[in-house]
């Protein structure tokens, strides 16, 4: 049973030592996430403050006529 305990101790210091070894390209690539996500809502806050711009009428259609008929 100690041995087996022993086993157990050394996989946990082992999974221990990986997760610290990995802590600083983790915290790096969450700071990234973060620096995104704050972009996204400064641009989202700008579009909604904006005015909105006008939309451009349709065009009118003279009858039933195509740049083809007008041709011929």
């Amino acid at each position: 049973m100690a041995f087996l305990s022993f086993i157990l101790l050394v996989a946990i210091t082992y999974l221990i030592w990986r997760i610290t070894d990995q802590l600083p390209d983790l915290i790096f690539r969450i700071s990234e996430i973060q620096r995104d996500v704050a972009e996204l809502r400064r641009t989202l806050a700008e579009e909604s403050t904006r005015p909105a711009a006008p939309q451009a009428l349709p065009a009118q259609r003279r009858g039933s006529e195509s740049p083809t008929d007008a041709v011929l």
